[in-house]
Protein backbone atom coordinates (compact mmCIF):
# COMPACT_ATOMS: atom_id res chain seq x y z
CA UNK A 1 0.00 0.00 0.00
CA UNK A 2 1.37 3.51 -1.04
CA UNK A 3 1.95 6.14 1.39
CA UNK A 4 -0.24 8.10 -0.56
CA UNK A 5 -3.29 5.27 -0.08
CA UNK A 6 -2.44 5.02 3.80
CA UNK A 7 -3.07 8.97 4.27
CA UNK A 8 -5.67 8.48 2.07
CA UNK A 9 -7.75 6.10 4.26
CA UNK A 10 -6.35 7.26 7.66
CA UNK A 11 -8.04 10.88 6.81
CA UNK A 12 -11.01 9.30 5.26
CA UNK A 13 -11.61 7.40 8.73
CA UNK A 14 -11.23 10.36 10.60
CA UNK A 15 -13.13 12.21 8.72
CA UNK A 16 -15.99 10.37 8.76
CA UNK A 17 -15.86 9.76 12.39
CA UNK A 18 -15.24 13.58 13.45
CA UNK A 19 -18.60 14.58 11.44
CA UNK A 20 -20.60 11.00 12.78
CA UNK A 21 -20.11 12.17 15.65
CA UNK A 22 -20.66 15.64 15.88
CA UNK A 23 -23.85 14.77 13.71
CA UNK A 24 -24.78 12.51 16.89
CA UNK A 25 -24.11 15.05 19.70
CA UNK A 26 -25.76 17.70 17.54
CA UNK A 27 -25.73 21.16 19.32
CA UNK A 28 -22.52 23.07 19.70
CA UNK A 29 -20.72 20.06 18.43
CA UNK A 30 -22.04 20.54 15.43
CA UNK A 31 -22.72 23.91 14.86
CA UNK A 32 -18.93 24.43 15.54
CA UNK A 33 -18.23 21.72 13.01
CA UNK A 34 -20.92 23.66 10.21
CA UNK A 35 -18.88 27.08 11.12
CA UNK A 36 -15.41 25.82 10.72
CA UNK A 37 -16.51 23.93 6.89
CA UNK A 38 -18.05 27.56 6.18
CA UNK A 39 -14.64 29.38 7.25
CA UNK A 40 -12.00 26.55 5.19
CA UNK A 41 -14.18 26.89 2.40
CA UNK A 42 -13.90 30.73 2.19
CA UNK A 43 -10.09 30.10 2.58
CA UNK A 44 -9.67 27.96 -0.18
CA UNK A 45 -12.35 29.97 -2.33
CA UNK A 46 -10.21 32.69 -1.86
CA UNK A 47 -7.16 30.68 -2.35
CA UNK A 48 -7.82 29.53 -5.88
CA UNK A 49 -9.92 32.92 -7.09
CA UNK A 50 -7.12 35.03 -6.04
CA UNK A 51 -9.33 37.09 -4.30
CA UNK A 52 -6.47 38.96 -2.00
CA UNK A 53 -4.94 39.57 -5.28
CA UNK A 54 -7.66 40.59 -6.98
CA UNK A 55 -9.40 42.97 -4.19
CA UNK A 56 -7.58 43.24 -0.97
CA UNK A 57 -10.04 45.18 0.94
CA UNK A 58 -13.18 43.08 -1.05
CA UNK A 59 -11.11 40.14 0.51
CA UNK A 60 -11.23 41.53 4.09
CA UNK A 61 -14.58 42.24 3.41
CA UNK A 62 -15.07 38.55 2.93
CA UNK A 63 -13.37 37.34 5.89
CA UNK A 64 -15.62 39.60 7.80
CA UNK A 65 -18.88 37.91 6.18
CA UNK A 66 -17.59 34.91 6.77
CA UNK A 67 -16.33 35.43 10.17
CA UNK A 68 -19.79 37.26 11.20
CA UNK A 69 -21.59 34.13 9.86
CA UNK A 70 -19.69 31.38 11.86
CA UNK A 71 -19.87 33.29 15.05
CA UNK A 72 -23.79 33.57 14.86
CA UNK A 73 -23.66 29.90 13.99
CA UNK A 74 -21.52 28.78 17.23
CA UNK A 75 -24.00 31.36 19.21
CA UNK A 76 -26.84 29.16 17.75
CA UNK A 77 -29.51 32.11 16.98
CA UNK A 78 -30.03 30.21 13.00
CA UNK A 79 -33.02 32.45 12.51
CA UNK A 80 -30.52 34.71 11.72
CA UNK A 81 -27.82 33.36 10.13
CA UNK A 82 -30.00 34.03 6.25
CA UNK A 83 -30.31 37.46 7.01
CA UNK A 84 -26.51 38.46 8.22
CA UNK A 85 -25.35 36.27 5.22
CA UNK A 86 -27.68 37.65 2.80
CA UNK A 87 -26.72 41.69 4.14
CA UNK A 88 -23.14 41.29 3.24
CA UNK A 89 -24.01 39.38 -0.11
CA UNK A 90 -25.43 42.49 -0.62
CA UNK A 91 -22.76 44.89 0.49
CA UNK A 92 -20.61 42.69 -1.55
CA UNK A 93 -22.15 43.44 -4.90
CA UNK A 94 -22.66 46.51 -4.05
CA UNK A 95 -19.11 47.14 -3.17
CA UNK A 96 -17.73 45.26 -6.79
CA UNK A 97 -20.57 47.28 -8.97
CA UNK A 98 -18.72 51.21 -7.51
CA UNK A 99 -15.07 49.73 -7.08
CA UNK A 100 -15.01 47.49 -10.03
CA UNK A 101 -14.64 44.10 -8.52
CA UNK A 102 -14.72 40.63 -8.88
CA UNK A 103 -18.12 38.17 -8.96
CA UNK A 104 -15.94 35.76 -6.74
CA UNK A 105 -16.23 38.22 -3.83
CA UNK A 106 -20.06 38.12 -3.11
CA UNK A 107 -19.62 34.19 -5.04
CA UNK A 108 -17.46 33.35 -2.36
CA UNK A 109 -19.34 34.43 0.53
CA UNK A 110 -22.87 32.90 -0.61
CA UNK A 111 -20.52 29.58 -0.98
CA UNK A 112 -19.15 29.47 2.26
CA UNK A 113 -21.82 31.18 4.33
CA UNK A 114 -24.33 29.21 2.95
CA UNK A 115 -22.61 25.84 3.53
CA UNK A 116 -22.31 26.48 7.33
CA UNK A 117 -26.04 28.10 7.64
CA UNK A 118 -27.64 25.10 5.84
CA UNK A 119 -25.49 22.33 7.52
CA UNK A 120 -26.83 23.67 10.91
CA UNK A 121 -30.11 23.75 9.53
CA UNK A 122 -30.58 20.42 8.67
CA UNK A 123 -29.53 19.12 11.82
CA UNK A 124 -31.25 21.26 13.71
CA UNK A 125 -31.53 20.36 17.42
CA UNK A 126 -33.65 16.98 17.66
CA UNK A 127 -33.67 13.82 16.89
CA UNK A 128 -35.61 14.51 13.46
CA UNK A 129 -32.87 16.79 12.33
CA UNK A 130 -29.90 14.06 13.23
CA UNK A 131 -32.09 11.06 11.24
CA UNK A 132 -32.03 14.58 8.56
CA UNK A 133 -28.44 14.82 8.48
CA UNK A 134 -27.75 11.23 8.49
CA UNK A 135 -30.15 11.20 5.54
CA UNK A 136 -28.15 13.73 3.38
CA UNK A 137 -24.82 12.24 4.14
CA UNK A 138 -26.28 8.92 2.74
CA UNK A 139 -27.85 10.08 -0.30
CA UNK A 140 -24.67 12.08 -0.79
CA UNK A 141 -21.86 9.74 0.25
CA UNK A 142 -23.55 6.72 -1.86
CA UNK A 143 -23.98 8.94 -4.89
CA UNK A 144 -20.34 9.50 -4.58
CA UNK A 145 -18.79 6.77 -4.41
CA UNK A 146 -21.20 4.35 -6.74
CA UNK A 147 -21.07 7.31 -9.40
CA UNK A 148 -17.33 6.66 -9.07
CA UNK A 149 -16.91 3.05 -9.18
CA UNK A 150 -20.05 2.29 -12.06
CA UNK A 151 -17.98 5.47 -14.36
CA UNK A 152 -14.77 3.10 -14.13
CA UNK A 153 -16.88 -0.43 -14.69
CA UNK A 154 -19.22 0.74 -17.45
CA UNK A 155 -17.80 4.18 -19.15
CA UNK A 156 -19.45 5.88 -22.12
CA UNK A 157 -20.47 8.86 -22.94
CA UNK A 158 -19.00 12.16 -21.05
CA UNK A 159 -20.92 13.82 -18.69
CA UNK A 160 -19.34 17.56 -18.84
CA UNK A 161 -16.23 16.85 -20.79
CA UNK A 162 -14.82 19.96 -20.79
CA UNK A 163 -15.66 20.80 -16.64
CA UNK A 164 -14.49 17.10 -15.55
CA UNK A 165 -13.46 14.41 -17.97
CA UNK A 166 -13.26 11.66 -15.68
CA UNK A 167 -17.10 11.70 -15.05
CA UNK A 168 -19.74 10.04 -17.24
CA UNK A 169 -23.83 9.55 -18.07
CA UNK A 170 -23.17 5.72 -16.90
CA UNK A 171 -21.53 6.86 -13.43
CA UNK A 172 -24.16 9.90 -12.86
CA UNK A 173 -27.01 7.36 -13.14
CA UNK A 174 -25.75 4.95 -11.03
CA UNK A 175 -24.51 7.61 -8.89
CA UNK A 176 -28.47 8.88 -8.27
CA UNK A 177 -29.97 5.30 -8.39
CA UNK A 178 -27.70 4.82 -5.02
CA UNK A 179 -28.17 7.82 -3.74
CA UNK A 180 -31.88 7.39 -3.95
CA UNK A 181 -31.84 3.96 -2.72
CA UNK A 182 -29.43 4.59 0.67
CA UNK A 183 -31.94 7.69 1.55
CA UNK A 184 -34.90 5.36 0.98
CA UNK A 185 -32.90 2.45 3.53
CA UNK A 186 -32.39 5.51 5.66
CA UNK A 187 -35.72 7.00 6.12
CA UNK A 188 -36.80 2.91 6.31
CA UNK A 189 -34.44 2.55 9.32
CA UNK A 190 -36.37 5.27 11.47
CA UNK A 191 -40.01 5.48 10.09
CA UNK A 192 -42.30 2.91 9.37
CA UNK A 193 -43.32 4.03 5.90
CA UNK A 194 -41.57 5.77 3.08
CA UNK A 195 -43.14 8.71 1.88
CA UNK A 196 -43.07 9.27 -1.83
CA UNK A 197 -42.25 12.74 -1.17
CA UNK A 198 -38.77 11.00 0.29
CA UNK A 199 -38.21 9.47 -2.85
CA UNK A 200 -38.22 12.49 -4.83
CA UNK A 201 -36.38 14.58 -3.01
CA UNK A 202 -33.50 11.60 -2.55
CA UNK A 203 -33.58 12.28 -6.60
CA UNK A 204 -33.22 15.52 -6.34
CA UNK A 205 -30.17 15.87 -3.75
CA UNK A 206 -28.32 13.41 -5.71
CA UNK A 207 -28.93 14.93 -8.83
CA UNK A 208 -27.91 18.20 -6.62
CA UNK A 209 -24.77 16.39 -5.09
CA UNK A 210 -23.43 15.87 -8.64
CA UNK A 211 -23.83 19.21 -9.59
CA UNK A 212 -21.77 20.64 -6.54
CA UNK A 213 -18.70 18.27 -8.07
CA UNK A 214 -18.98 19.73 -11.15
CA UNK A 215 -19.13 22.75 -10.52
CA UNK A 216 -15.85 22.81 -8.15
CA UNK A 217 -14.68 21.16 -10.92
CA UNK A 218 -15.56 23.93 -12.98
CA UNK A 219 -13.84 26.53 -10.54
CA UNK A 220 -10.19 24.45 -10.45
CA UNK A 221 -10.52 24.15 -14.02
CA UNK A 222 -11.05 27.84 -14.51
CA UNK A 223 -8.22 29.06 -12.35
CA UNK A 224 -5.57 25.79 -13.64
CA UNK A 225 -5.68 24.08 -10.12
CA UNK A 226 -5.50 20.41 -9.00
CA UNK A 227 -7.02 20.77 -5.64
CA UNK A 228 -9.11 23.21 -3.80
CA UNK A 229 -5.68 22.94 -1.21
CA UNK A 230 -3.85 20.81 0.60
CA UNK A 231 -5.41 20.78 4.13
CA UNK A 232 -6.34 16.97 4.01
CA UNK A 233 -3.54 14.73 3.58
CA UNK A 234 -4.56 12.31 0.63
CA UNK A 235 -7.63 13.87 -0.30
CA UNK A 236 -6.76 18.03 -1.15
CA UNK A 237 -9.08 20.26 0.56
CA UNK A 238 -12.17 20.60 2.19
CA UNK A 239 -14.10 21.66 -0.67
CA UNK A 240 -12.89 19.01 -2.41
CA UNK A 241 -14.72 16.52 -0.08
CA UNK A 242 -17.70 18.66 0.97
CA UNK A 243 -18.80 20.11 -2.70
CA UNK A 244 -21.36 17.71 -3.00
CA UNK A 245 -22.62 18.33 0.27
CA UNK A 246 -22.59 21.49 -0.14
CA UNK A 247 -25.45 21.39 -2.82
CA UNK A 248 -27.43 19.13 -1.59
CA UNK A 249 -27.43 21.13 1.72
CA UNK A 250 -28.27 24.09 -0.09
CA UNK A 251 -31.16 22.12 -1.80
CA UNK A 252 -32.70 21.11 1.38
CA UNK A 253 -32.57 24.15 2.99
CA UNK A 254 -33.94 25.90 -0.05
CA UNK A 255 -36.89 23.13 0.03
CA UNK A 256 -37.34 23.58 3.88
CA UNK A 257 -37.67 27.74 3.28
CA UNK A 258 -39.91 27.08 0.21
CA UNK A 259 -42.16 24.52 1.89
CA UNK A 260 -42.04 27.03 5.33
CA UNK A 261 -43.38 29.57 2.79
CA UNK A 262 -46.28 27.96 1.53
CA UNK A 263 -47.14 25.93 5.29
CA UNK A 264 -49.86 27.72 7.77
CA UNK A 265 -46.92 27.66 10.32
CA UNK A 266 -44.53 28.87 8.33
CA UNK A 267 -42.10 27.08 10.35
CA UNK A 268 -41.44 23.29 9.03
CA UNK A 269 -38.07 21.69 9.69
CA UNK A 270 -35.88 20.09 6.63
CA UNK A 271 -37.23 16.76 8.92
CA UNK A 272 -40.55 17.64 7.89
CA UNK A 273 -39.79 18.27 4.46
CA UNK A 274 -37.68 15.21 3.73
CA UNK A 275 -39.85 12.70 5.76
CA UNK A 276 -43.58 14.13 5.01
CA UNK A 277 -43.63 14.66 9.01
Amino acid sequence: MSVELRQRILSGIVMAAVTLAATWVGGLAFRALAALIAVLVYYEWSRMTRLAERDFRGHALGWLSVAAVALNLLIGDEGLGTPIAGGFIVTAILFMLVRGGTAWLPGGIAYASFSGISLAAIRGADQPGFVAMLFVFAVVWATDILAYFVGRRLKGPKLAPRISPGKTWSGAIGGTVSGVAAGCLLSLAFFPALSPRTVVIAFALSVASQAGDLFESFIKRRFGVKDSSHLIPGHGGVMDRVDGLVFAGFAAFLLAIMHAAWSEDGGTSVAAVLFGL
